[in-house]
Formats: C-alpha cells, structure tokens, sequence
C-alpha cells in the first residue's frame, strides 16, 4: 500500500447535514482511509488515505449519490521519444494525488488530465521533471498555433550537419561494390565521427540520462548505448592497432547511426505536424479583431473585448467574428471547413451564423450570442483535439508491451554480446551484433502506430463535417452490424409539406390560393405549408376578411365572397359531409400517415371544394445512406414514435429493413437493447436530444446536426450537418481509421519481431539496423497519412 497522503475532494450534490453525513460515510468505508471530513459550506471532503486510493475515494462518493466534479488540464510534454517514454509519464502524473484520470499522447506530445481536487500545477510539472521530461500547462481555450514549427527548423539543420559529416565516412563502404577499396585516415573518421556523437548526438545521452536517473529506460538509452560502444570500440582499435598497421574502426556505424536517427525524427516530426493540420486549420478560421457597433459608430476592436449582445457588421468577404444572430442584411455563408457544406448557406434576419465561416456578398449586422470557448467553432476544436489526444482500447495491448520492453531488448543485446563470445567470435565481431540489437530495437514505430492513425482519421473526418468524439467510439463504429434510425428530423425534414391535393373541380390553382388566403398571418406548420406551395407555385394569395380561428376544427374566414373554411375531419361531419368523390383519396393518403385538411364552402352553399395531405417529406440522400449501409451488409431499422402508416411508407420509400413504429422517446433505449440483444453491433442515429437515451443505449450513437444547434455532446460521433449520407460515410473512415491502427501495429511489430533475431544472428550491421530503425517510424507515420485523402462517397467538399 502506498503511503498516505491527504486527499482535498469538492463533492456536488448535497444540500443538508445529512447528505455530508452520508459522504462521511461513504468515504469512511474505503480501505486505508484514516480519517474522512466533510464540510456542507465548502462542499468539500478532506480524507486521510494511502495515495493510491483516489479511485476508490471517487467510487464511493458516487455510490453514495453524489459527484467528484474534476477539471480538465492539458500538459505539453518535451522530451518523450518513443512508448515506453508514453507510459512513465503517465505513472508519474498517476502517482501524483488528486489526479483522477491521465492521458499521454505521444503524437501530439500532450497530457490530458482530469484533477479530482486541488492539485497544484508546480507539482504536475515536478513530477514529469523527475520522469526525466519538461511540461508546461496550456491554455485550453487559447489558440495553439504551430508549436513544432520551430523545432522542426532545427531538427533540419541538425540532420544536414550530420549528413555532411557522415557521409565522407560511410563512402569507401559505398563505393567498395564497385572495386574500389580505400579509407579515410583514422585521424579524420574521428574528427568527422566526434562532432556527430557528442554534439549532434547530445540530445541522446541528456535524455537516457534522465531515464536512468528515473530507473527506467527508452529509445534515446538504445541509441546512445548502442552508438557509443562502435565509437568506444573504434577508439580501442585505433589506440591498440600495431604500428603500420590499419585497424578496422566503427566509426562510421556510430555515426551514420546518429544520422539516420535524426532523419527519422526529422521525417517523424513533419509527417506528425501533417497530422495536426485538421487543428490548424480550424485555429486559422479564428478572426483576431471585429467591427463592433455602438451608438452608430464602427469601432475595430480585439475579439477578446466582445460581450454577449454586443453588435458586430460583418462586410462581404470577412469571416464571421462570433456565433450570433443575423439582425440586418442578405448574405451566404461558406461553412464549408466547419460543417463540410460545400455551397454557400443563405443567411437572413433572423438566421443563425457561425464564427469562422465566411461572409459572402452582403453586408450583415449581427448581435453576439456566443463567445470564446462557447462558440460552435471553439467546440469543434475541443471535440476534435479530445478525439486526438484519446487512447484506443486496443493501446492499452501497446502501453503493456512498452512497459517491459526496453528492458526485454538490452537483456537481448547483453545475451547477443555474451552468446558470440561464448561461440568463440572476437570482441569486435560480438559488441557490433548486440549493437545493431539496440539500434534496431528502437520502440518508436510502437509509440506513434495508434495515435497518428487516430489523429489522421478524426482529422480528415472533422475536415467533412463528421466529429468523432473518442478513440473508443472510433473503434466500435468500425464493427457496426445494425444502423438504426430515428425518423424525423434524421430522415425527414421535420417539417410538413404538402404531400398530395385534389380539388373537387379540378382547379388546384384556386385551390391553393382560397386555402392560402385562410392561412395568412398564421404561424401553423400546415398553414407554412401552404403558402410555401403557393409560392412555389407562384400563385398570388387573394385577401380574407372575418378570419376566425374554429377551435379543435381549423379556421374560416370570408375570400372573394365566399365563406370558406378549412379543417379537419371534425370540421367535416360537423357540416354532414362525407367527402363525396374525395372520399377514396382521403383513406388512402390516411393509410400511408398523411395529416389530412378539407377545404369547405359554407356560404352561399356547402360543399367540399377540395382535399389536402400533409407529410413529412424525405432528406436528400436518405436514401442513398440506406443503400451504401446495405451494400456494407449493414443492416438498417427505424425506430420512431409516428403511426404505423407514415413510418411504413418512409421505409418503403427507402428500403429500410425492419420498422418499430409508435415507440415512446423512453422505449427507443428498450427497441436498441433488443437489438443488441441478437447479437448486432448498433449504431443509433438521432437528433442528438429527444434520442439522448437510445443514443446513449447504443454502442455508437451518432448524432444528426443541423448547423449551429448540433448537440456534440450527445452520442459518440456528430454529424454537423443533418445529411443522413453522413452515416455511412462515419463508419467508413471509423473503419479505414481501425484498419491504418491494426496495419500500424502489425509494421512495428514486425520490424522488431524480424529485425531483432537477424542482428542477434549477425545479418544485420549497425548502419543497416539503424536505416530500418528510422523507416520503421517514417513507414508508420506515411501510412496514417494516407488517411487525409479520403473523402465521403458521393461528395466533392471545398477545398482549403
């Protein structure tokens, strides 16, 4: 058991003596705790307990009720190298109380922790210091820009040094194919050798230093014990060589060693900030200044100055500065690198408009409505870097496998070195075997195989509006057997049109315009419907005097002389009318769901004038998202809380295998638990709220946007804009993405499984081991790369 410490918890959620009794309690019962108090005004726990007990502290909370809330804190980590460097900063944040969860990713060189309590900074970083690392904090909400930009320029200059001084060394080795046998003076190998070990090189035994001194070993330990006995080696040679006599030195291994090292770095580094480029580009939509409207004066300001209701003009061509509402002027809005909505969006009063996207033609007056990190834009980019920085369960095989691995490889090298020996091989023949051992052994391709694919995929994914919300999500949707849908608003527009009409004489004109004259001035869906039709159309809507609403029946009112009105079937028995030769329309277009509106006479005579159905009409692309999960060999289900009839006929129309219809929103969980009940692995698709349940019953659920109102953080994947050939374009990259994972993990595996037992055997030398070694890395990193060229089926977004 771990040493105790004192534990400072905020606990939310009680709101008497009792509730604090309770947690006391609660707390009181973990093993190891020695004493537990709770204070009602502070809200918080102060518990006595060993110091591995945070978990057991925070399980016992939420048993008991009530909630450890935690604050999210993101570390930049310099200095890790390669897996094993993943898993001893995790172990060291781990160790540190009141640090609830902690996630390392070695492709984007963060720490993302959850602090359970108070925890200080300086003791974060003082913990990743004694790792052998340097952290700093970073600000979630600000601006990240290009951290490696700079260090990549340097990393360039490095490698060209040590290419210069290299190359004259590995040369005679080159040219010695072609006849020609000639070497550099041993004076000359060390003096070209010497600046690329220990200057070049430094960077090597600073940080296996530190893993030392930490008592645990990394990729740099390999490479600078590997490098430094070929120079050791060399040196002895030279220093014991018979007068006349030239030796055979190793310098050149150490040193084109160190080179190719620093090229694969090098090449690791830039293929890593490509990864990043989804990030950069969503930072690079965040204006800097807005034009700020007060008392009728323009003023240019920093973004940073805006309060909520604050007014802004947005001239064409600007990007918009803040989330807001449109108050004056027509514009379109490119969202394409927010949504992944490729035409211009038409924006009007009353619209809603997202910061980042570009202004068209006109010119807008917006007043504000989010800002900062609340903005949609701000989100995306939360969402997306979560995404990025979050573990695949299939890491945790990795961070078990780097755990022992360094040590696993020098004991390989030591028995590689012991076992020539022992077969009777000279020194020199048996120190460069275990050397090419540690060379080749490199775990870096280990440490980037998940986290570049993931980064690639979720990258490319926000790129087309499909926000992927963990890693874990990411892997479950790639195995997706069953897709159910909500209908409205997934499918359908959730907004009624009008579907079928007859009128009685035949004049479907008059009709709409007599039905659009009673709807004037309403704010009914139907009503909206009508007078969309007669727009459409472009029918002129006559006037109507003596309008009055007909409670539970519909409206009526007096057009072109006529008493008219227009209802429901209670409206039309109220009248002793049947429906006469409309009378078969009206039971088919019930039949398939339709809401029906009978348009009646009712002076100077009554009778039936005409028929109206109202439906829900079908998304663009429905269909097609049906029949791409169908080629997949997905099965789809609708799952929706309409009648029987409207949901047959959406199903019909789009070839949906199975059907739940009349389902209440707290029965939908019920319908998807069913079906994972048979074996199927579920994606359920909703709107992200009234389906919160079922999204969240499912093992994936995926969330159907509509612009800025998209819920992100309802299901496991958002689609930001409501294309239902979203979906199967989710679980193709989630697929592709697994799939660069598993191919990822196979390469380097598999460099090491071969690599390792040839340079045990002597087939390999240094300068081989090394080249294999770096491409390792670059290969793994270049084949997450290839994940950026994927697009959705069916689709030709803007580009950049």
């Amino acid at each position: 058991m771990s040493p105790s410490v004192s534990f400072d918890l905020p606990i939310a959620g009680m709101t008497c003596a009792s509730c604090a009794g309770r947690v006391e309690r609660a707390l009181a019962k973990v093993p190891g705790v020695e004493t537990a108090s709770v204070n009602l005004a502070t809200e918080r726990a102060r518990v006595q307990a060993p110091g591995d007990s945070l978990p057991a502290l925070r399980a016992a909370v939420e048993a008991a009720g009530y909630e450890v809330p935690g604050q999210r804190l993101e570390l930049a980590i310099d200095g890790m190298t390669c897996a094993s460097c993943v898993g001893r900063v995790e172990r060291a944040l781990a160790k540190v109380p009141g640090v609830g969860e902690v996630t390392v990713n070695l492709a984007t060189e963060r720490a993302h922790l959850l602090l359970l309590g108070e925890v200080e900074r300086s003791t974060l970083l003082q913990a990743v210091e004694r790792a052998g690392y340097q952290a700093r904090a970073l600000d979630t909400d600000a601006p990240r820009g290009d951290d490696n930009a700079s260090r990549l320029r340097h990393e360039r200059w490095a490698l060209l040094v040590a290419l210069a001084l290299a190359a004259p060394l590995v040369l005679p080795m080159l040219v010695e194919p072609f006849g020609l046998h000639w070497m550099l003076p041993a004076w000359v190998q060390f003096a070209l050798a010497t600046p690329v070990q220990f200057l070049l090189g430094a960077r090597f035994y600073r940080a296996a230093w530190k893993a030392v001194r930490a008592g645990a070993g990394n990729m740099d330990l390999l490479v600078a014990i590997g490098t430094s006995a070929g120079y050791g080696l060399s040196l002895y040679q030279w220093a014991t060589a018979h007068p006349g006599h030239v030796p055979h030195l190793y310098f050149e291994a150490s040193a084109v060693v160190i080179a190719l090292v620093l090229l694969g770095k090098y090449l690791e580094s830039r293929a890593k900030r490509q990864t990043s480029a989804a990030i950069r580009a969503l930072e690079a939509l965040r204006p800097e200044r807005a034009i700020r409207l007060r008392g009728g004066r323009e003023e240019e300001i920093a973004i940073a100055e805006l309060r909520l209701g604050d007014e802004v003009l947005v001239k064409p061509g600007e990007r918009f500065p803040v989330d807001g509402e449109v108050l004056e002027g027509q514009s379109h809005a490119d969202e394409a690198l927010i949504s992944g909505e490729s035409l211009p969006v038409p924006k009007a009063p009353g619209d809603r408009v997202t910061g980042g996207a570009i202004n068209g033609e006109g010119r807008l007056r917006v007043r504000t409505t989010a800002l900062g990190g609340e903005t949609v834009l701000a989100r995306i980019i939360r969402l997306v870097e979560d995404a990025q920085a979050a573990k695949a369960p299939i890491q945790k095989l990795v961070d078990r496998v780097s755990q022992v691995f360094v040590p696993a490889v020098l004991l390989i090298a030591l028995a590689t070195l012991g076992g020539w020996l022992l077969a009777g091989a000279a020194l020199e023949t048996a120190l460069i075997n275990a050397v090419a051992v540690l060379v080749i052994a490199c775990p870096c391709a280990l440490g980037l195989a998940t986290p570049t694919a993931i980064m690639a995929g979720t990258g490319v994914a926000a790129r087309h509006g499909i926000l992927i919300k963990d890693a874990e999500a990411l892997e479950v949707a790639h195995a997706v057997t069953a897709v159910a849908f909500d209908k409205t608003g997934t499918l359908t527009s959730g907004t009624p049109r009008i579907t079928n009409l007859a009128a009685a004489d035949g004049d479907e004109a008059a009709l709409l315009q007599w039905a659009g004259a009673l709807q004037r001035g309403s704010e009914h869906p139907l009503a909206k419907a009508v007078l969309d039709t007669c727009d459409e159309r472009g029918l002129t809507v006559p006037e109507v005097n003596d309008s009055q609403s007909l409670t539970g029946r519909g409206i009526q009112g007096r057009v072109e002389g006529r008493l008219l009105a227009l209802g429901n079937r209670r409206l039309l028995e109220e009248q002793g009318l049947d429906g006469g030769a409309l009378l078969e329309s009206a039971t088919a277009w019930e039949a398939q769901g339709r809401t029906l509106s009978w348009l009646l006479e009712l002076q100077p005579e009554v009778r039936v004038i005409g028929l109206f159905a109202f439906g829900d009409s079908l998304k663009d692309g429905a269909r097609d998202a049906v029949q791409a999960l169908r080629e997949r060999h997905i099965a789809s289900h609708l799952i929706t809380g309409d009648n029987r009839g409207s949901a047959r006929v959406v199903a019909e129309a789009l070839g949906i295998d199975d059907v739940h219809a009349e389902v209440l929103p707290a029965d939908k969980a019920a319908e998807v638990a069913r079906l994972k009940a048979g074996g199927a692995v579920v994606a359920m698709v909703g709107d992200g709220i009234n389906d919160a349940p079922a999204l969240a019953a499912a093992d994936v659920g995926i969330a159907m946007g509509g612009g800025t109102d998209v819920a992100m953080h309802a299901a496991g994947i958002t689609l930001m804009r409501g294309d239902p050939r979203l979906v199967p374009a989710a679980l193709e990259i989630a697929r592709r993405t697994y799939g660069k994972i598993r191919q990822n993990l196979f390469w380097a595996f598999i460099y090491n499984l071969v690599g390792i037992p040839l340079a045990a055997a002597g087939m390999l030398n240094p300068v081989v081991a090394g080249a294999a070694m770096a491409l390792s890395s670059v290969s793994v990193v270049s084949n997450a790369l290839l994940l950026k060229t994927w697009k959705p089926a069916g689709y030709e977004p803007k580009e950049d």
